[in-house]
């Protein structure tokens, strides 16, 4: 049965072959047949993709005008009959213009785009993304030829056929069509404006409708996403238009509830914050951008009292939990960018200077204050308990694993070299509450390292921080493990019974 199946198949095939065969011009099939010992049109591409494969190759079957003949071939098919011919002649023109400027070239001047462009309104973009996948890998290798090339791609697809491709839920689609807006707009400021504007900003949204619901596998999202957001500052546009359609996206004016963000969004946070880690020195972040950021962390910091007494452990999978997490890791590597930049960079500087005026400090104080202390501080600072009994009710519980090493971070990074963070954190009578997260947590990782940074950068070149923290007062000689840290001990003196800094190297 097996057998007979594949003999049917393989006989549909010959056949198929022998009709368009015969239904093709001469002009057509006579130059393949020409340059191939094949017998059949599907040996005959499968051949000249082979060739085509290397530079010398390309070259070759350029100078003996392989490329208009295979133009033309796809224009003469009808799809879907002749559909594996089609998928043939677009991998055999994605080859032929790999680096080779000649045949980008020839391919703009037979109107090789408008060609691709018709083949894409004609077949089922859900069902067939094989074929758009090919064909967008053919206008990724023709973009990279130069402004011309990348200015016939955009104005035949810009913008209707990018969003009706934008909404394929297929990873196949969506990383080459990322990687063609990326390579078309990068260097055209009328491009970026036209991505960034009523028409575009849509197609971006599906865009990041499909990743979040299908993945991707290549950098293009990430670069794209990054130079609009980042570099071009349409984060808040972006991520408002990131909600599925029904919904309103305003999380400004809203009031919190657990489907306050979309998985879009979420998805959205991730990826900038990636990215943003991963090239901390080179992208500079706007003050508009840094304000909407913190604007969505005010508004997430409402699912903390959705999952407060929940024992059973940290929740996951939420939309706002992701949200807010996100948030700080963003506002995290905006505070870290001043300090690793020169003076004469003050994008990052601005916008940290931003978000201390707008409330940053105030607020992650108070999301540190909310929250039980870690366990090691429950026992140090406890006075007149007989035995460890739990947090008091009104304590809050961490919406995630790591939320306080994160809170914590983001002080530490926003209080570096700069004296009225310092002091303003003095003001609020947030260095005790900072020295007591200079512990290990296993909630929380390396919730140790990040406090002794914070509690450094509150020390260095601050008196008064170092004498309000001198002159603590203990209740007995206690070894407080973030000074050793900075090379420091505080001791209780007998008979004043307040604490002073030593170095420990002097001992």
């Amino acid at each position: 049965m097996q057998f007979l199946l594949l003999s049917l198949i393989l006989l549909f095939s010959v056949m198929e072959d022998e009709m368009l065969k015969i239904s093709l011009p001469e002009n057509i099939l006579q130059p393949l047949f020409s340059v191939s010992s094949s017998s059949t049109l599907n040996e005959t591409l499968e051949f000249l993709i082979e060739a085509s494969r290397t530079p010398s190759g390309r070259l070759d079957l350029g100078s003996k005008n392989i490329l208009s003949v295979v133009l033309r071939l796809c224009q003469s098919l009808s799809y879907p009959f002749g559909r594996e011919i089609l998928l043939l002649s677009l991998k055999l023109l994605r080859n032929l213009c790999a680096g080779e400027m000649a045949n980008q070239n020839s391919f703009i001047e037979q109107n090789g785009v408008e060609v691709v462009s018709t083949i894409f309104s004609s077949v089922v973009l859900d069902s067939d993304y094989g074929v758009i996948r090919m064909g967008l890998q053919l206008l990724g290798n023709v973009s990279l030829a130069g402004e011309a090339h990348q200015c016939a791609i955009w104005h035949q697809l810009f913008p209707a056929r990018f969003l009706e491709i934008a909404r394929v839920r297929k990873r196949e689609t969506c990383d080459p069509l990322c990687m063609v807006i990326y390579t078309c707009s990068d260097q055209s400021h009328e491009f970026i404006t036209d991505i960034c504007g009523d028409q575009g900003l849509p197609i971006l949204a599906e865009i990041v409708r499909t990743a979040s619901t299908v993945g991707f596998g290549e950098d293009w999202l990430k670069l794209l996403l990054s130079r609009i957001c980042f570099d071009e500052s349409h984060f808040p546009l972006l991520f408002s238009k990131s909600c599925p359609d029904g919904t309103s996206g305003s999380y400004e004016t809203a009031e919190f509830k657990d489907d306050l963000f979309a998985s879009e969004q979420a998805f959205l946070m991730e990826i900038l914050s990636e990215t943003l880690n991963e090239q901390i020195n080179e992208i500079t972040v706007s003050s508009d951008v840094a304000s909407c950021v913190l604007g969505i962390l005010q508004k997430s910091t409402g699912v903390i009292d959705s999952v407060s007494g929940c024992k059973s452990g940290f929740s996951s999978g939420s939309n706002a939990i992701n949200v807010l997490k996100y948030s700080l890791t963003i506002l995290r590597d905006i505070c870290a960018q001043t300090g690793q930049r020169s003076s004469h960079q003050h994008g990052s500087e601005d916008a940290v200077d931003l978000l201390v005026s707008s409330g940053l400090l105030e607020l992650l104080l108070r999301l540190l204050r909310d929250l039980e202390p870690p366990a090691i501080i429950r026992k140090v600072i406890k006075q007149g308990e007989n035995e460890d009994g739990p947090a008091s009710s009104s304590s809050k519980s961490s919406p995630y694993r790591g939320f306080r090493r994160d809170v914590v971070a983001v002080i530490g990074n926003c209080a570096y070299r700069r004296k009225h963070v310092q002091d303003e954190i003095r003001e609020r009578n947030g260095i005790l509450l900072l020295l007591q997260q200079c512990v290990t947590d296993e909630e929380n990782p390396f919730l140790r390292e990040w406090g002794i940074w914070c509690v450094r950068n509150l020390l260095e070149g601050n008196l008064e921080n170092q004498r309000v923290v001198a002159e603590l007062e203990l209740q007995g000689s206690v070894d407080v493990p973030e000074m050793a840290g900075l090379g420091l001990r505080v001791e209780v003196d007998e008979k004043t019974r307040r604490a002073k800094l030593v170095n420990v190297s002097q001992r």
